[in-house]
C-alpha cells in the first residue's frame, strides 16, 4: 500500500509512519517543521521529506490513503488536493482502527495514568515474550517504536487519548477504537479549549464506555468518584471489573509492593502509580498473564519516558522530571515524591505551559496541587500566553490560585535557571514538572548542580 502522511513530524504520526514502513508499506510525508527526535528517526528510515512545506503534487491518484495529523490546518493545500481527488483520508485513530478491526482491541483511557498503564502492560507482555500490536504515548526501554502493527498478532494495546482526532474530525480519538477490553483510570477536567465545561468533558468518557463492544469488559478505578459513576451508570452489557490501589509500604526511599509472596521492591512509586499498576495487572490477566508472572515482570519496570523519570542523583539528593501539567497530575506527582522521600526537602517546580494551565478561569483548579512541596516554584511565559491568544494572567492570580503565600513565580527563563542552579540541594528532592522545557532548560545540566 502507498500511504502519504500530512504532518508526518508529530510524535504519534512519525511513529505510525515508521511502523508502516516496517510493515512493508510505501510511505511518504510532508510537514512545515520537524524537530528531533522525529527528524533523525525519519531520516534513518528514508522517510524525512526532502524539503519542508506542503506540496500538492505529492497527492496523486495512486495513493491508497492519506493520514491527516492534528498539526495540519483544515485548509492545508495537500488536504484540499486529496479531497478534490476523492482519496481516502484517515485520521490517526481511524487508521489504527482500520489496522486492528479484526483483532482484540485493548484500550486504556483516562485523564491521567493511561501512558503509564499502557507502558506497564507492554513491559509485562514483552518480558514474557507475548507478541501484541500496540500504540503508546511514550518511548519505552526495549521497544524500537511507539507504534507496532502486524497482520499476525491477535491483540492490539492502544493508549486511548480523549483529544480530537484530526482538524476535520472533531471526535475524541478513543471514541474510534471500539474496544473489546477497556480500562478507565481517572477523570479530571482537561483540554478546556475543546471541552469548555466539565460536563462536556465527562460526556466523552460516557461515550467511551458505551463504545465498548457488547460482551466486552472494562476495568475501572473504583477510587475515582467520577470514573465509578460513569462506569456503573452505563447500561452497555459489558463486564465491569473494579480495581483499587494495592497495599504497599515505603522504607528508606524504596517502595515495596505487598504481594501474596511477601513484600516486593518495585522501581515506580507513588499512590497513583501503584493504582496504575493494579489496573495494568487486571488487563494483563485478561490477556492471559497470571498474577505471579505479572509480579515477576513488573518488578523490572522503570517507568515510561518523562513520567517520574530520575535524571540525577547525589548522596543526599535526587532529581526527577515529569510530564505532569494538569492539576490532578501535578498533585499526584508532588505527593508521590514527598511520600517516597519524607525526610528530604521537596523542591517542586511547575511550568504552566498548556492552553488549559494558562487559562485564567482554569487556574483555580490548581488549588492545593503543590501543598506537599516544602518549596514551590511556578514558571510561565507571558510570550506563550500571547501566542495562544489568551487573556493575560498575573503573578497575583497564580499565587491566589495555588493557595500558597510563599509560592515563587518566574516569567523569565534566565532568572528561573539562575535561581535553580544557586539552590542548596543538600538532603533534598527536586521535581521538575512540565510538558515544555522552562524556556530552554537543559535537563542534563541538572546533574552538575545535584553533585555526587
Amino acid at each position: 500500500m502507498k500511504i502519504h502522511f500530512i504532518a508526518i513530524g508529530g510524535s504519534a504520526m512519525h511513529n505510525l509512519a515508521l511502523a508502516l514502513e516496517h510493515k512493508g508499506y510505501a510511505v511518504t510525508g510532508s510537514d512545515d517543521v520537524i524537530y528531533e527526535p522525529s527528524k533523525g528517526r525519519l531520516l534513518a528510515k528514508g522517510l524525512l521529506p526532502k524539503e519542508f512545506g506542503w506540496f500538492q503534487e505529492k497527492i496523486t491518484l495512486d495513493l491508497d490513503a492519506v493520514i491527516l495529523g492534528m498539526h495540519a490546518k483544515p485548509d492545508n493545500p495537500e488536504l484540499l488536493k486529496a479531497q478534490e481527488l476523492g482519496l481516502k483520508i484517515y485520521s490517526y485513530p481511524e487508521f489504527l482502527y482500520e489496522q486492528s478491526k479484526n483483532k482484540t482491541r485493548v484500550v486504556i483511557g483516562g485523564s491521567h495514568g493511561k501512558t503509564t498503564i499502557t507502558s506497564m502492560i507492554l513491559h509485562v507482555l514483552n518480558y514474557h515474550n507475548i507478541q501484541v500490536d500496540y500504540m503508546v504515548g511514550a518511548q519505552l526501554d526495549g521497544f524500537d517504536r511507539m507504534v507496532h502493527l502486524t497482520e499476525e498478532n491477535d491483540f492490539i494495546v492502544l493508549e486511548g487519548d480523549e483529544y480530537l482526532s484530526s482538524p476535520i474530525d472533531r471526535r475524541p480519538k478513543f471514541h474510534l477504537y471500539k474496544p473489546n477490553i477497556a480500562l478507565l483510570s481517572g477523570i479530571a477536567w482537561d483540554h478546556i479549549n475543546v471541552f469548555p465545561t466539565f460536563d462536556n468533558y465527562l460526556e466523552q468518557f460516557q461515550i467511551f464506555v458505551d463504545s465498548i463492544i457488547k460482551g466486552g469488559s472494562i476495568s475501572y478505578n473504583e477510587e475515582d468518584i467520577e470514573v465509578k459513576k460513569v462506569v456503573e451508570a452505563s447500561e452497555n452489557p459489558i463486564r465491569k471489573l473494579a480495581y483499587k490501589t494495592p497495599e504497599y509500604i515505603v522504607e528508606d526511599g524504596q517502595t515495596l509492593l505487598l504481594t501474596p509472596e511477601g513484600p516486593m521492591p518495585i522501581e515506580v512509586f507513588g499512590k497513583h502509580n501503584l493504582s496504575n499498576l493494579s489496573g495494568a495487572k487486571w488487563i494483563c490477566q485478561n490477556v492471559g498473564v497470571d498474577e505471579d508472572d505479572f509480579y515477576e515482570a513488573i518488578g523490572t519496570f522503570k517507568g515510561a519516558s518523562k513520567r517520574l523519570e530520575k535524571i540525577a542523583e547525589g548522596k543526599t539528593t535526587v532529581a526527577y522530571k515529569d510530564f505532569a501539567h494538569s492539576p490532578s497530575k501535578v498533585e499526584a506527582t508532588t505527593n508521590a515524591v514527598k511520600e517516597q522521600y519524607p525526610n528530604r526537602k521537596l523542591i517542586a517546580c511547575l511550568e504552566l505551559h498548556t492552553y488549559s494551565s494558562l487559562n485564567a478561569d482554569f487556574l483555580k483548579e490548581y488549588k492545593g496541587a503543590l501543598n506537599k512541596a516544602d518549596e514551590a516554584v511556578v514558571f510561565y511565559s507571558p510570550h506563550a500566553i500571547k501566542i495562544k491568544q489568551l487573556e493575560e494572567v498575573s503573578e497575583k492570580q497564580i499565587a491566589e490560585a495555588f493557595g500558597r503565600d510563599d509560592l515563587q513565580i518566574y516569567t523569565n527563563p534566565d532568572s528561573f535557571k539562575e535561581n535553580l542552579f544557586n539552590k542548596n540541594f543538600s538532603n533534598s528532592a527536586l521535581l521538575l514538572m512540565s510538558s515544555g522545557n522552562y524556556g530552554g532548560l537543559n535537563f542534563d545540566s541538572i546533574k552538575e548542580v545535584i553533585g555526587n
